[in-house]
């Protein structure tokens, strides 16, 4: 029996670390695998400064440079002068001059969250009512999903061949929230959202993403600014759990420091938290770079231009999950509910059956 199929997760998911030169720089990966990126998402771990998100479908070749950022409302930016980053390699990718600390101030330490989708070759869906641009790798459960917006309720196309398990969608014409679907945001996770760039709990807004749950082909999109405003153009980043690779659940916490056991089936090297219900907190990002060994505690707020934080630490990654070590409330508080995503570093047990050391 096949435990996973993806034996080697760094073929879809690598973490990069470097620091900026205010120059030009190539940034290589170092798994095991080479990881042609089609998502790169930037962060200084240094100093407060904006997120940055890039990808193959919007564009990073021949000097165009299309950037959103994930902490706020901004609309799409887009440099011609050589700016930002200039090229997608065949592992990693390249950066032009930039005197800002936003991705490559001289002496600046930077993480860069990366996803390989198909290389940059899109193909036309018309599974849903809308039709769209997307870009899909159904192995490893991710899609880059771009459309036209409609003023009117309707369903989009992901191209992902199973139901979604989270969705992060951003009006890219205009100054609006990031809309994040999550299968576990509520019983009826179509009428529920939540704001990549702010610190709101999933909150009620009946029908944002439907009258159902995300299915093997389409998701709704109402007429609503962040999801489906007549005209504006959109991109949605699209997951879907891949055994042994990836996982999109929830948690409940405890208020203890010897917290919540969390199984993903992998040792994680990337996870997201977020408090579902009950008050707001901000997003968190750990990753198994920036914290090579137990116990994690630098972490980013994707809602938040701060630098990085290693005040408390909040998790261990085990073999097969992970388990949280702070009694914070913002992460682990009795009997509240919390969503997270997670990437593996290496599956839990291989495709042939090899099990997975513990850190």
């Amino acid at each position: 029996m096949a435990y996973t199929n993806i034996d080697d997760p760094s073929a879809y998911f690598q973490t990069a670390l470097y620091t900026g030169n205010a120059g030009n720089q190539t940034i290589t990966n170092d798994g095991n695998s080479d990881l042609q990126p089609d998502f790169v998402w930037l962060k200084s771990r240094t100093f407060t400064s904006v997120h940055l998100a890039q990808d193959s479908t919007r564009g990073a070749t021949g000097g165009v440079y299309r950037y959103l950022q994930p902490d706020n409302t901004a609309a799409e930016a887009v440099q011609t002068d050589g700016d930002g980053i200039t090229s997608l390699n065949s592992d990693g990718f390249s950066l032009g001059f930039n005197n800002s600390n936003s991705w490559n101030q001289s002496g600046n330490t930077y993480v860069a969250w990366q996803w390989k989708a198909n290389g940059g070759t899109t193909s036309s869906n018309t599974d849903g009512g809308i039709t769209t641009t997307v870009q899909a790798n159904q192995d490893a459960g991710f899609s880059i999903v771009t459309y036209t917006g409609t003023g009117s309720s309707n369903t989009i196309g992901h191209g992902l061949g199973v139901a979604p398990n989270m969705m992060i969608v951003k009006n890219r014409s205009g100054a609006y929230n990031w809309a994040v679907y999550h299968k576990d945001s509520n019983s009826s996770p179509e009428d529920y959202y939540a704001q990549l760039n702010t610190e709101n709990t999933f909150s009620l807004a009946t029908d944002i993403f439907g009258t159902s749950p995300a299915t093997s082909s389409v998701i709704g999109v109402k007429n609503f600014n962040e999801t489906n405003a007549s005209g504006s153009n959109y991109v949605a980043y699209c997951f879907a759990s891949k055994q042994g690779y990836s996982k999109f659940g929830s948690y409940k916490g405890n208020t203890n420091a010897n917290g919540a056991f969390v199984y993903t089936g992998f040792k994680p090297a990337f996870v997201l938290i977020k408090k579902a219900n009950v008050s707001n907190d901000s997003w968190v990002i750990l990753d198994t770079a920036r914290n090579p060994y137990n116990g994690m505690n630098a972490r980013l707020f994707p809602d938040l231009t701060n630098s990085e934080s290693t005040s408390q630490v909040l998790i261990d990654s085990l073999s097969n999950g992970f388990k949280m070590r702070t009694a914070d409330t913002a992460y682990n508080g009795s009997g509240v509910t919390y969503v997270y995503m997670a990437f593996a570093e290496n599956p839990f047990v291989t495709s042939t059956g090899i099990p997975t050391t513990a850190r």
